[in-house]
């Protein structure tokens, strides 16, 4: 009798300590966000509408007509007065950047804000061992990866990946490939840094599509600290739950955000006027593959049946020659997320993805993309981590929330994930000075009021600013 509950206790025992394996490896797999630090340069560096009004007179290229599709598009961008530029457009060298430019705009963000997350952290730069950098329009050999790793004195068997020309999405691509990097490896590090370089890029064109990239970028930057360790996981910030990547450059969506010279050779960065439509597209097709990752089984099930029912009321109306209904059941995402994080790539792009009838947002959910834009403007890949840090500050984010970001940038890319909060968060990081100021009670910018008069003028009389 003994020898027979043995033998059926063995094969029990064995399934279960299985299963405590896969659950086991599975708890190593995760990837948390210990701290991330967001960067604000120095207020030399601010664009107040004085100033940007002297920058535009002194761009001799533009007419009358121009001016007024500038002063349009500043008005409705939806950026302030407190958003920054690098260095040499300050000092008139916009048109002529050097390598020194360019290298000291990276550099300041750098050695700012990786130092203080280390110190905040108390992580040793010998501690990292992944190190992902993403900025889409700069490539310096050696890479800026490498300039990091020299100034940090970082480990010489570091896993190093070096990203450009992946817009401002990345940022969610280099966390994947971190995931992916945690899925085979156990006790890991990783820092990521997602930035974008102004100093080569400004447009002293004429093209409309060009010009529109000098309105609503910023300089910015963030640098996060991740980790799969077991033992941290209550020190941690964030869990990500999931990640999830749609690429549309197989069709017409591939040329809408594209860096390219105009007919008279100058180089920018052109914006199609079919981009509206190109990213409501990757928008849609992004929900539908990440929609049952994130969602209950409850909510999912009701939708299919409310489908079922609205196709079947639908077919039945059509025989009998009665009334049809072409409204579409919606997905109430609301059961699966608690706050939205926009990418804040201008007024038009958080607006319409506010009204799009997947998400149904309210002003208070795009509130934090709002006023992100308002404050740092367009800071490409790291303009998600401002949004997150104006949630933070605001003390919305509780423990077990959830937070959904989405991300679009040039290629066609819509990348989203969803995080979990692990603890109540409340730091103001890069919004500590004027968090309290906002939201404001209004986002116009002083730009109409000031240089609305060249509505006015007339192009056979006008002369210059």
């Amino acid at each position: 009798m003994e020898l027979l509950i043995l033998l059926y206790a063995i094969p029990i025992f064995y399934f279960l300590f299985m299963i405590w394996k896969h659950v086991d490896a599975r708890r190593d797999k995760e990837c948390y966000i210990l701290d991330y630090q967001c960067h604000k340069p120095t207020d030399d560096r601010m664009l107040d509408t004085q100033f940007c009004g002297e920058l535009i007179k002194r761009t001799k290229n533009l007419g009358l007509l121009e001016y007024k599709f500038l002063l349009r598009n500043i008005v409705r961008s939806g950026v302030g007065e407190q958003t920054y530029a690098p260095r040499n457009i300050f000092e008139g060298r916009e048109e002529n950047p050097t390598l020194h430019d360019v290298i000291s705009e990276m550099e300041d963000f750098f050695h700012d804000s990786i130092a203080k997350l280390f110190a905040r952290t108390s992580i040793c730069p010998s501690d990292i061992d992944v190190l992902v950098v993403n900025v889409s329009m700069l490539s310096t050999v050696p890479s800026l990866a490498a300039r990091i790793i020299n100034h940090y004195k970082m480990r010489d068997d570091i896993k190093v990946y070096n990203i450009t020309g992946m817009g401002c999405s990345a940022t969610l691509i280099s966390h994947d490939i971190v995931r992916n990097i945690f899925k085979s490896n156990k006790n890991l590090y990783a820092l990521v840094v997602s930035s974008e370089s102004l100093s080569p890029n400004w447009y002293s064109g004429t093209d409309h599509s060009m010009i529109l990239t000098n309105c609503l970028f910023r300089s910015g930057g963030c640098a996060i600290l991740l980790t799969n360790k077991r033992v941290l996981k209550n020190k941690a910030m964030f869990k990500l739950k999931c990640l999830v990547r749609t690429h549309h450059a197989a069709d017409e969506a591939y040329g809408c955000c594209m860096q390219k010279e105009d007919e008279q050779g100058r180089l920018g960065f052109h914006l199609g006027k079919n981009l509206p439509k190109v990213a409501t597209r990757a928008f849609v097709d992004n929900l539908r593959m990440i929609a049952p990752k994130i969602l209950p089984m409850s909510e999912l099930l009701r939708f299919i049946f409310v489908s079922l029912i609205r196709k079947l009321m639908s077919q039945t109306s059509s025989k009998s020659g009665g009334w049809s209904t072409r409204t579409k059941p919606v997905i109430n995402f609301r059961t699966g997320v608690d706050h939205f994080c926009l990418h804040t790539g201008g007024k038009a792009i958080i607006d319409g993805v506010g009204l799009s009838l997947e998400l149904e947002l309210s002003d208070y959910d795009l509130e934090p993309s709002r006023m992100s834009l308002h404050r740092f403007g367009n800071t490409s890949s790291s303009g998600l981590w401002y949004v997150l840090g104006y949630m933070e500050a605001k003390k919305r984010l509780k423990k077990g929330d959830r937070v959904f970001m989405i991300g679009f940038g040039s290629g066609f890319h819509c990348n989203s994930c969803l995080w979990e909060v692990v603890r109540d968060l409340g730091d103001a990081n890069v919004w500590k000075d004027c968090i309290d100021d906002y939201p404001p009670e209004s986002l116009a910018n002083p730009f109409m009021e000031k240089y609305g008069w060249i509505n006015q003028e007339d192009a056979s009389t006008f002369t210059s600013l």
